[in-house]
């Protein structure tokens, strides 16, 4: 509309010019020392404006080939982002298909043309990590850091994962360091920490690392009380089987106090003081920690300390039983207790209290050699079939609950060869020895 608009307005301006032109053409004179130009000023006039037009025309001309150049480069360049987009989604397609090698190869095809060529290298490094080519994989992360040096934490969390992925815990501590330098409040830094820590089992630099775990969420609470729960544990084992009491201490004092009644840090402190010869003190530490809370399998535990003074050990369980009477855990537990003490009748007594609670292998195994030892063999075979059917009752059970965790409980009982029946066994030899 606007160039029909201006054709008009130059073809009247030029019927008036015509016609001024017709009534009186003008003249015009150049002069230019020797030199000059005469002409009517119409004539003049209609040649500047066909100059104007042909130095605009050759203008436009030049413009419009610049243009079709840019267009051209554009639509070449146009084609090859699509090309290379066409080949990167078929090398993720490849990718998560497995499909390793077809997966590098597309991804890097026309990564030259790719709009963007860091997640190709990201992607081409983690399948060359696939099939096991790490030369490879190292080389497209450099790529992927020289084609975007502002994407360094990108590039480096990805080569700590693959580095983790391999076992190559050396080079991704020292890359998750590094990472660590530069991101020191990064969750997911954090985390791969954390798991490079467990699997490296190194227990001190877990726990250190823990508060920060909690202060960035990158674990939940209860997470992180059993991170620390399993840390400090392995802790305290490593310090009990090392045999210096010293180190068991200073182990111990390192746990928080919230941790320390935990029922499975008692039982394992309490066993390793059994270890290093500390009975009364492991003694003692499971009787505060049943004050606190009251645990089945602590009280199992006591039965098995070889305190120093079973009477009193002895007493303490029958006070127990008073306030939970008819625990087969606590009957148990009285009965080993009896036995080291040489109370043939109270253990036989807890025994058959503790069968009628509920048929255990354990109970029927202990009171067959209580029974085979004090000179009544047909009463321990009994207890020793009824024992071996209670544990066969249990195997059975737990394959059809797909129960794995039951099934070696069961082997545990039937494999369990009890030092409070052994010592049983010769306190009755000695006895009999000094009649």
């Amino acid at each position: 509309m606007k160039k029909l608009a201006l054709l008009l307005a130059v073809l009247v301006g030029a019927v008036v010019l015509a016609l001024i032109a017709h009534r009186d053409p003008g003249y015009l004179l150049i002069a230019y020392r020797d030199w000059s130009v005469e002409t009517s000023l119409a004539l003049a006039v209609v040649m500047l404006l066909v100059l104007f037009a042909l130095v605009y025309g050759l203008l436009a001309g030049l413009r419009g080939t610049a243009q079709l150049r840019r267009r051209a480069y554009e639509w070449r360049r146009a084609r090859r982002v699509k090309r290379a987009r066409a080949s990167s989604n078929r090398g993720l397609i490849a990718l998560a298909e497995g499909h390793w090698e077809a997966a590098e190869k597309y991804l890097l095809k026309h990564v030259a043309d790719s709009d963007n060529p860091l997640f190709n290298y990201l992607s081409a490094a983690r399948a060359a990590q696939k099939r096991h080519a790490h030369d490879a994989r190292d080389r497209y992360l450099l790529l992927a850091h020289q084609s975007m040096p502002a994407a360094d934490v990108a590039v480096e969390l990805t080569q700590a994962e693959l580095q983790l992925a391999h076992g190559q815990f050396e080079q991704a501590l020292a890359t998750l360091q590094h990472l660590r330098s530069m991101t020191p409040r990064h969750p997911y830094v954090l985390y791969l920490l954390m798991q490079l820590y467990e699997r490296l089992r190194d227990w001190d630099e877990l726990v250190a690392l823990l508060p920060e775990l909690r202060k960035r969420k990158v674990v939940s609470a209860e997470q992180a009380e059993q991170l620390a729960l399993h840390a400090h544990l392995e802790r305290l084992g490593h310090a009990g089987r090392s045999g210096e009491r010293q180190q068991l201490m200073a182990a111990w004092d390192q746990i928080p106090r919230e941790l320390r009644y935990q029922e499975a840090m008692v039982y394992a402190y309490a066993r390793h003081l059994v270890g290093l010869d500390e009975p009364r003190a492991a003694e003692q530490m499971v009787r505060d920690a049943l004050r606190r809370q009251w645990s089945s399998r602590l009280v199992q535990l006591y039965g098995l300390i070889p305190g120093p003074e079973p009477d009193a050990q002895l007493a303490q369980a029958e006070r127990w039983l008073k306030e939970h009477p008819g625990q087969p855990a606590l009957l148990l537990s009285a009965a080993r207790i009896a036995l080291r003490a040489g109370l043939w009748g109270k253990a036989q007594h807890y025994l058959e209290s503790s069968l009628r609670a509920g048929p255990r292998p354990e109970v029927h195994y202990l009171l067959g050699r209580l029974l085979e030892q004090l000179g009544r063999p047909d009463e321990a075979r009994a207890h020793f079939r009824d024992g071996l059917g209670a544990a066969s009752a249990v195997l059975e059970g737990s394959v059809l609950e797909l129960a794995p965790e039951r099934i070696q409980r069961a082997d545990a009982t039937l494999d369990a060869v009890t030092p409070e029946v052994e010592g049983g066994r010769q306190s009755l030899a000695n006895s009999k020895a000094s009649e």
